[in-house]
Formats: C-alpha cells, structure tokens, sequence
C-alpha cells in the first residue's frame, strides 16, 4: 500500500475530542463492537474503527450490520500491534520507534491505515544509513511503498561509496539486485575504481558460486573512464578476470578503447561510447556572472563533474507559458552561495553601478526573484552561509572600503547588521567552519592584507587569528576537512599560484602545493571532496582554465576550462536537485571544443 499523504483524506479532529473519545474506548462507555486476536481483546467504536480505515469499514457495515454481532475475530495479528492500530485511529498518532516499525508497517498495511503507514515510512526514512539503506529499500518494496522506496533508492545511490565499504547487506543481493545497483547512472561513484572494489567484495563473499559472474558484473563498469594504468595492472590482472575466458572480448576491446585515447594525446575522451558514458552527479557547481572581454557578464555555466564538461545554461529557459520573474543582468565581483537549493547572488557591480541588492536563482523551476536588499553598496563583497543565514562582509561601496558586515535570513526575508569587523576588506574571501564565519586577505584602500579574523554569531564578535603567510587580495577562501584554505591572489605586486591552509587548533598557516596558474579574483568551490579554482585573473588575461585540489595528496589537477573566459566571478555547489539532469552535459557526442570570448 502506498504510503501516502493522509492528511486532506482524514478529517482534523481536535486533541481534546480525540482525548475523549479515547478515554470512552478505555472505559468501554458507548461501545458497540469488540475486536479479538489471538492473544487479547479490544472494545471500540464502530464509526471510530470505520473512518480511520477501509478495512475496518467493510467489516464493520456488512456482515455485522445484518446480524448485529457484537464480537469479530482477527487472526495473524498481536494484540501489541492491534493496540497501537486501535490508539491511532482514536487519536492519530501512536509511538513508531525501532523496536516495532518492522512488525507495525505490515500491520497497518494489512488494515489500510494509510496514516499509520505514512509514519512508519517517514520513521524508517530517517534511520536510514549505509549499513541498513538496502534492507529498507527492500522492505518498502515489499509493501509498495513506493515514496520510502524511492528515498531508500536515492540514499543508497547517493552514498554507493560507504555502503560498497561497510554494508553487510549488499553482500547478500543476488547477481541481479547487484547488477541494478551498479549499473544505474544514478551511481554516485567519483571513479569506476569504486565499482570494482565493490563488486571483487561481492564475490569474495562467496566466491566459489560468484566468480563466474566476473563479466555480467565488468559490463556495468565505466571500464573507459578507468585509467590505463589501473585497468592493465589491477582489473586485467586480477585472478576473476585473468582465469575467465569469457572476459578476454571485453578486456580487448577495453585495451584498444584505452590505448587509442592515449595515442592520441589530448583527444577527449567520447562520452557516448558504451565504455565511456559519464554517471549523473548528484551535485552540480554553478559558475556565476564575472568580468569578461572588457564588461561584465551574465553567464551562468555549471560543472558536469563526472563528464568533466562545463554547459553552458540558459535560465529563461521556461517556456511560454511560465515567464521568468526577473533575469540576471551583468554583474561581477559578487558574491554567491547556496541556501536550501536556491542561489542567492549577494552585491556587485555591473560597470556602472554598486549594488546592495540580492537576487535569487531557483534552479528547479529557473525562477529569478529579487529579494530584500542589504544595508549598504558591497562591491568585492566576501559571502558566506552559516546555519541558514547568508553573512555579507566588507566590499566597496564606490567610496569607501567597509568594516562593517550584514546577516540575512531567508525566512524573514530581512538583512540585519552583525558586529564591524577589526579590518576594512574589500576583495577578500570568507567561508565558514566550525559555527563560525572566517575572512582572510583583502584590501583596505592602501595595502593588501595578509589579516584574517572569525566571526562567532554566539558572541556577536569578530576575533583575529595568525595571519597568513602571504598578502592576499582577490583570495579564494574556502573550509575542507577542518582547515581553512587561502589560495591564489594578488599581492600588490603579482598575481599569485601558491596557497596555505589554517589550522584551527594549533592557530596556524601552512603553505600547500602551488596551483599551476597564478590568478586572482577567482571562483573556488569544494565539490567531490576536491577544492577547485575557477577562472580568474593571470596578471595579463583573464582566463577560463579551471584546477582543482586534492588535500589528501596535497596536489593541483587540470579539469576541462570554461566556456568564455572570466574573472570577478563567483561558484556555488547544489545538491540533489531533482531535474539535475537540465544542468549535466547532454549531448555527448557533440564537444565544443571552441573556447570563445564574451
């Protein structure tokens, strides 16, 4: 039975009626029916019993309405779950916890308590985690409920990674539950590295009966996002794949798949090919406005992170029926983030005029709105979100570098001013860790500046902390993993490629590896656990190259550049939109490979 929404089916009642009509049931005044299973009884009410649920409707107005029986008796259920059916129908809520979910969901199926299931579903919704998300997924299945169904199907694509690690119950699924798992391209896999691993688990589990499954399960392999490398010195090699005669057609075609793209030098790989196709992310980046060819622009690009392509996105793309409330015009040197889905883009500059105003981007229904502004002009303004608020910092407002910083908070709708800080910033950049706000570099109208400082809304006061290594304006500040990093900028004299991350608990920079092109006033964003720095200026172009930086190897990588070049840009990262497929590369056969200017 689907766990559906209930509450326009089931008339309110209020507390105190359900209160005592309860108390009647409990007191056996004005009964008129008795409910026994096998190991108890219960007195009701008839149109009580019947309004909470069909079952008990038909049961209670046919035979019993011609012959007036008093008693009816209900087999394959305990009086403890015939309790907490009974309670519900009288009061519309009951206790749903893990000791009885399991036993309660298939009780209220059984008697079409469509609110009671509803509970059980949204109970079992919020237990889920890697180790128990397939159990779930099956059990919804098994009742057709289709909505925990689908919230089970999407945790456990989302988080494929610790499930293939530490769930023991993707041991037990057979061949075919295991082939719908990997080879969905809803499987949130940063590498096909991953899906090897998971399925060698697989078989090891019992390997005598599995191992001949080596080829249904490789064909659900990405095999030609895989490096050389590792497909010839660890699928190739691996005893399952080597002993198995069946394997050799597609381990052929696999080694000219991979050699022919390594021949080739820099030939993209062909995102259409059986071997090749991309899985869908479950998070997109958003690459917003910047300086281009001379002017501001109002180009939004978004990041296809497992395609590794940038597409370039058209936001009034509604149809005619459902206009676009506002269009984002030109506008650089902005700030942007995301709250619950939606893109807020905070101050700026479009060439001629300062903002203090925000507008927000919904990316689900391409709505522009324009939302209330700030308190002051913040040009190079640095953003950040803590706990659901948007912080807006220093800027210009085309007079005077500012100290002075602002909190928004969506649900209200209102802009509200925080404590000043120590420094005036304009050009610096801020992230958040730990509950507080953190800004670093900048520059105050004289100088770059190599201060940092945190703010805690507990206290409502800014703190300084060590200051950087370097000076730094038009800094890329971003929180990963418990530091905070600073990269790249301007130091008054040259852009720069180098980078340092704080420690907060030692109060402490250290320097990280080099990125491999200087740049300042840049877009930096943290998507698939990698740090990623967007465009920007070179100290002689803008550019439109894109790196990005694994903390674990402490090393930069080159990804697919932009589509126009662009500084004074702004990135954010959204997930788990459901039309995600609108903001992916779509077309993989056809690569653009023309970079063009704006």
């Amino acid at each position: 039975m689907e766990a559906m929404d209930t509450t326009e089916m089931e008339r309110k009642i209020s507390m105190q009626a359900c209160s005592v009509l309860n108390d009647l049931r409990k007191s056996g005044q004005l009964c008129d029916a008795v409910i026994k299973v096998e190991d108890g009884q219960f007195t009701v009410h008839r149109a009580i019993m019947s309004a909470c649920s069909p079952y008990f409707r038909a049961l209670f107005t046919n035979g019993m309405h011609e012959t007036d029986q008093r008693e009816v008796a209900i087999p394959g259920v305990t009086s403890d779950m015939m309790s907490l059916i009974i309670e519900y129908a009288y009061t519309r809520d009951t206790n749903v916890h893990s000791g009885n979910v399991e036993r309660l969901l298939p009780a209220a199926d059984q008697f079409h308590v469509l609110g009671l299931v509803k509970a059980c579903c949204n109970f079992l919704a919020g237990q889920l985690d890697p180790q128990n998300c397939i159990g779930i997924r099956n059990f919804a299945r098994q009742y057709f409920c289709n909505v925990l169904d689908r919230t089970a199907q999407r945790y456990l694509m989302e988080h494929f990674c610790q499930v293939a690690l530490k769930s023991n119950e993707i041991l037990s699924l057979s061949l075919d539950e295991m082939i719908e798992i990997i080879q969905s391209d809803d499987l949130n896999v940063k590498n096909e590295e991953i899906v090897f691993d998971a399925i060698l688990r697989w078989i090891n589990h019992d390997t005598e009966a599995r191992k001949r499954h080596i080829v249904e399960l490789m064909k659900c392999i990405r095999l030609g996002l895989l490096s050389t490398q590792y497909f010839v010195e660890t699928v190739k090699t691996h005893p399952y794949v080597r002993d198995n005669e069946a394997c050799r057609p597609l381990v052929i075609e696999t080694l000219k798949f991979l050699y022919d793209l390594d021949m080739e030098g820099g030939k993209e790989v062909d995102l259409s090919h059986p071997l090749a196709r991309p899985r869908v992310p479950h998070e997109v980046m958003f690459a917003v406005g910047g300086w281009s060819g001379g002017s501001p622009t109002n180009v939004i690009e978004t990041y296809d992170t497992r395609a590794d392509r940038w597409i370039t996105i058209d936001t009034t793309d509604k149809g005619a029926t459902a206009p676009v409330v506002c269009s984002l015009g030109p506008r650089a040197y902005h700030g942007c983030v995301t709250v619950e889905s939606l893109i807020y883009l905070v101050g700026g500059f479009d060439g001629m005029d300062y903002f203090n105003s925000v507008r927000c981007f919904d990316p689900i229904n391409k709505e522009w709105s324009e939302v209330a502004p700030m308190n002051a002009r913040r040009c190079y303004v640095s953003v950040a979100v803590l706990e659901g608020c948007i912080y807006a910092m220093g800027g210009f407002d085309g007079h005077l570098r500012q100290n002075t910083a602002e909190r928004y908070t969506p649900s209200k709708n209102q802009w509200s001013l925080i404590a000043t800080m120590n420094h005036q910033r304009s050009d610096a950049d801020a992230t958040t860790l730990n509950g507080r706000v953190y800004i670093a570099g900048g520059f105050n109208g004289q100088e770059c500046l190599n201060s940092a400082e945190y703010y805690d809304p507990a206290t409502n006061q800014w703190t300084m902390i060590a200051p950087m290594r370097n000076r730094r304006s038009g800094v890329g500040v971003i929180a990963h993993y418990g530091h905070v990093y600073s990269v790249g900028g301007f130091n008054g004299i040259t852009r720069m490629n180098n980078g340092e991350r704080y420690n907060p608990d030692t109060n402490s920079w250290t320097n990280i590896a080099e990125m491999y092109s200087p740049r300042s006033n840049f877009g930096i964003e943290v998507i698939d656990d990698m740090v990623f720095a967007i465009g920007g200026f070179n100290g002689v172009t803008t550019i439109y190259n894109v790196e990005c930086y694994d903390p674990f190897t402490d090393e930069w990588y080159d990804c697919t550049d932009m589509n126009i070049y662009r500084s004074a840009l702004s990135a954010c990262v959204v997930k788990g939109l459901p039309n995600i497929r609108e903001y992916i590369h779509k077309d993989r056969n056809k690569i653009d490979d023309k970079k063009k200017r704006n």
